[in-house]
């Protein structure tokens, strides 16, 4: 029975987010404690009256310090630049290339003197961990990245495949007709463009290949996309005991829903995860 596009769109799921996608807490941790020493050094300054000073015999006599600054400032190089109309100066704390009446300048004018002696903060670790926590939820993009890769996995897993045995992750063509001995120049251009797909499953004499994908928001990269993978639809069936899989989903299709409907009219085997959930993919491995 032919499948109904609105229907099947319709079951779009608006997130795939785990409880591990906000936050690498134990990242978060690990980086804080390799330099924890040097933050309680730092941490007898909080309060100073006179923290020129102090810093400048803190660093004296424990110039590591010197290198868990750039995290107070929310920077992950050991380098930093800074320009004003007194000099431009490129500060390197793994390796002090100053004076340290630089390094209190620098202190002084990025205001971590005044964040420290002021108590605005009371515990360097503390702030730190919070620094932490806020440059790691950069990180989201390229974990967001992974969540339907691994989604996509488990269902693999679940239908009793094994990695590297039944199941492989990454394989570019190239690889897959060395291994299989499989012609798959339809989808190559000849040889002249390498297409990786993100699993590839081997059962009897089939070769199932799959792409894996989840959109939250929309943009201009989506009907390309769309377009791509419904050439790549078209030229998959001029290859025998070859079945190409489009896994997809997201909320973010919603502005690209006609390039997406195109696809899905010449593409029996895409599905999304709704599908995966009610056995879609099973059905057409072990059919």
């Amino acid at each position: 029975m032919k499948r109904d596009f609105k229907d099947w769109f319709g079951k779009f799921k608006e997130s795939i987010c785990d409880y591990s996608y906000y936050i690498n807490f134990d990242k978060v941790y690990r980086n804080v404690d390799n330099i924890k020493v040097e933050l309680n050094i730092l941490n007898s300054l909080v309060g100073s009256k006179n923290i020129e000073q102090e810093f400048l015999a803190l660093v004296q006599e424990y110039p590591k310090v010197l290198k868990c600054i750039p995290l107070l400032l929310a920077v992950r190089e050991q380098e930093i630049y800074a320009i004003d109309p007194e000099g431009e100066y490129k500060f390197n704390f793994r390796d002090s290339n100053y004076t340290l009446q630089e390094y209190v300048m620098f202190m002084r004018k990025t205001g971590l003197f005044r964040l420290i002696s002021e108590r605005i903060v009371n515990n360097l670790v503390d702030y730190a961990t919070g620094v932490e926590v806020g440059l790691d939820s950069n990180g989201r993009k390229n974990r967001g990245g992974h969540l339907m890769e691994n989604l996509v996995e488990s269902h693999l897993q679940r239908l009793g495949l094994v990695k590297d045995k039944t199941y492989f992750k990454e394989l570019k063509a190239s690889t897959i007709q060395k291994q299989w001995g499989i012609d798959l120049s339809a989808i190559s251009n000849t040889g002249k463009t390498e297409k990786r797909f993100d699993f590839v499953v081997k059962k009897d004499n089939k070769i199932y290949a799959i792409e894996a994908n989840f959109y939250a928001a929309s943009g201009s990269k989506l009907n390309e996309t769309a377009r791509s993978y419904k050439n790549l639809a078209i030229e998959a069936k001029e290859i025998p005991n070859f079945v190409f899989i489009w896994i997809t989903d997201g909320l973010g299709w919603k502005a690209a829903r006609h390039n997406l409907e195109e696809t899905f009219d010449v593409l029996d085997t895409m599905f999304c995860i709704n599908d995966l959930e009610n056995g879609e993919l099973e059905k057409l491995i072990y059919s």
